[in-house]
């Protein structure tokens, strides 16, 4: 229990973070609105995104995108969190990534039962390229997935070391 621990304070502390930033630009911006925070590379910039990561999916029809974008994110975490506990004496690497990605499922999924859409703000230019406008949940779960692949790398070298012997 005690190792199950950290990974539920790292969960919450996503959830918090990500709330807490997400509340801020909801009632201190007007939608569109965008702040410079490093002039032509980063802004603050208020966004809704009734779609899922980077507004994929966002015009579809609304039972679409209830099910896809509440129905199964819910069952999603319930999985992943299955998957953590299990992970629990395992690779470290993947119970990192399943924190990760529980911490921002669970803060996007507030945001779709509270408002029906998500606060997006992350806002990031590289000359004319413009990234999609993203938050802290978004990050999360983005960092979990660099993780996934690390760990597919280290076991596919360590498989092709057992094969070589």
């Amino acid at each position: 229990m005690k190792k199950l621990s950290l990974y539920l304070l790292v969960i919450l502390t996503i959830i918090v973070v990500d709330q807490v930033s997400k509340i801020y630009v909801f009632h201190n911006f007007f939608l569109g609105e965008s702040v410079p925070v490093i002039d032509g590379f980063f802004n603050l910039t208020y966004v809704r995104n009734s779609g899922a990561a980077f507004g994929f999916g966002g015009a579809f029809h609304d039972w679409i995108r209830y099910a896809l974008f509440l129905a199964l994110p819910v069952i999603a975490c319930v999985w992943l969190s299955v998957l953590l506990v299990k992970s629990i004496d395992g690779p470290k690497i993947m119970s990192w990534a399943y924190a990760l990605i529980l911490g921002g499922a669970i803060g996007n999924l507030i945001d779709r039962f509270r408002l029906d859409f998500v606060v997006d703000f992350f806002d990031f230019y590289i000359g004319d390229y413009h990234f999609a406008t993203f938050n802290v949940a978004d990050s999360a779960i983005t960092i979990a997935a660099g993780l996934i692949i690390i760990d597919f790398f280290l076991h596919k070298k360590t498989s092709e070391e057992v094969n070589a012997n």
